[in-house]
Parts: structure tokens; sequence; C-alpha cells
């Protein structure tokens, strides 16, 4: 019996098992949805494709580099329990020297790329039904440099902070040093020419807002007529302090306070390119459980 789409749909709407999976599964049980469901449990498919809608939050980043190339990428987890187990790690681990060889430019091209006859999401869905928690390659970045630049690479707490830096010239202990840097103070742009002039104009506005709420409250009226004419040379200097907190190469080096991010690579002969910088679970609106709570609510039921 012939597969069709509408098939492959069905099935996923039940069981939220991957397309491929589904069409594996129809397959094996001549588009039997009932067999084909039984199929997916069988494997561990099923089960651990029903833990997707639960929120992981936790795990680790990892970084391959191989020569001009590298990957950066986050694995998580539902608890930092799990993502210190020895499966988690060896998977993350794998994970890895498939990502580098496949070198894909996007999460959606990395999930679907096939190792050995599987996809890389069923293989880590198949972890997940072993470890019995939620996984998820969540995203991740292919970085390509020249033969005249050099990765640095640092991974903080075991991989909780992942950074890659790519830099002009030879010293690889340079650039490493700049992506610790970069994991410290976590820096948004390397310089003021990266900065969108949008996030500027917004930043203006709010530091305006702000001393304007500011004079509101300011009782002495010739201190306050004499900053409301000064308020757009105060906002100019609270622009300049930001951009310096916010731009790599203007900040202190980390390790040496006295000079700054900019001169300690110029000392090196050598030059920031670029950086990326992973935090495990930044932007996911972790859950947070009551637990007094929880315990009542099971007593009075």
């Amino acid at each position: 019996m012939a597969v069709t789409a509408q098939m492959v749909k069905e099935l996923r709407e039940k069981t939220s098992a991957g397309m491929m999976d589904c069409k594996k599964a129809l397959e094996a049980c001549e588009g039997n949805i009932d067999q084909a469901i039984d199929w997916l449990r069988e494997k561990g498919i099923s089960k651990a494709a029903k833990k997707q809608d639960r929120i992981a939050a936790e795990g680790l980043c990892n970084v391959v580099i191989d020569g001009n190339a590298a990957v950066l990428f986050e694995l998580n987890s539902e608890t930092d329990f799990v993502a210190k187990n020895e499966q988690f790690v060896n998977l993350i681990n794998f994970l890895g020297e498939i990502l580098i060889k496949a070198k894909p430019k996007t999460i959606e091209e990395a999930l679907g790329y096939i190792h050995n006859g599987k996809t890389i999401e069923n293989l880590v869905m198949e972890s997940s039904s072993k470890i019995g928690e939620k996984i998820t390659l969540r995203r991740l970045e292919t970085i390509t440099k020249s033969d005249e630049q050099i990765f640095g690479a640092y991974k903080h707490m075991g991989g909780r902070i992942a950074v890659v830096t790519v830099l002009d010239g030879e010293n690889e202990e340079v650039a490493k040093d700049i992506a610790m840097h970069v994991a410290a103070i976590n820096p948004k742009y390397i310089d003021e020419t990266f900065v969108n002039k949008a996030e500027v104009n917004h930043e203006r506005e709010m530091f305006t807002k702000e001393l304007e709420n500011e004079l509101k409250n300011e009782s002495n009226e010739k201190a306050k007529a004499a900053k409301l004419q000064r308020i757009s040379q105060i906002v100019d200097g609270k622009i300049n302090k930001w951009l310096k907190e916010s731009c790599l190469i203007q900040q202190p080096f980390v390790k040496n306070p006295d000079v700054t991010v900019s001169q300690y690579v110029k000392n090196n002969n050598s030059k920031v390119s670029s950086f990326i910088r992973f935090e495990v679970g930044e932007g996911i609106e972790k859950k947070v459980d009551n637990f007094a709570e929880e315990v009542m609510a099971q007593v009075r039921a």
C-alpha cells in the first residue's frame, strides 16, 4: 500500500514523531495507522516525541574545530543533572564529530543530515528516549576562516558558555584569550561600526526619557533648568558609555584591565574579525515550579 502525505500527517499529529519516522512506520505496517503507532512505541520514538512539549533549558554548548571550519552548537536537556550525565556528554561529543563534517548552514539542515542511515533528529530523539528527558539540538553556527586567520575557542563550566573567535594573525593564545574575554564580559558587537543605528536611536530615546523623569522630581529649579539645557550633552555621554560597554574592542581586557581589548590584540599583531557566544538556555522562558503549591494540590486532591 502506498504511503501518502496525508497518512504521514495524521500519524505525526497522533504521535508527535518526526516525518521520516512516521513514513518508515507506515511503510513497515503497510499503511495501518494503529499498527504504525505501536511500531513507533516499540522503537521508543513515540515515547521520546511526547517529551517534546516539555521545556528543555539546561544542557551544554560545544565547539569543534577542523582546519578552516568550526561548529558551535547548543544541546539542551530538561535538567542540569542530565547535562552532566555520561550519555548526554557522549551524545554532544558524537554530534560534534558529525556536525564538523556536515558543516550545516542552518539548524534544519543539521537535523536532516543523515549519518549511517539516521538523521541527526532521529539520533537525538533516540537518546531522549534512553535518557528519559527531552533532548533538543537547539541552535548552531558554522564558522569559516581563511588561511591567514586563527580560531580561538573557550568553554566555561564545561560548556555552560562557549565562544568561538576569529582573529587576523597567527597567535592562537591571543585568539583564545579574546574568546575567554567574550565569555566573561559578553559584548554585543566588535566595534561601533557593527551597531545598528536603530538600536542607538532607541537607547538615546530611553536615556532621554529617563533623564526627563528624573528632572520631574528635581526640587531645585536652578539645577533643573541647568540640566534641561544640557540634556542632549548628558545623553551623548550616556550613549558613548553604553557603546564602550557593548563593543568588544573598547572594553578593558579581562586579564589586564589597564589595556583595552583593541590595545591587547594590536600589541600582539592581531585583529578581531568576528566572535560568536552561546550561553545555555539564553532566550528560553524557563518554567518555575512552586514545590509547596504542588504538594498542597496533591493533598487537596
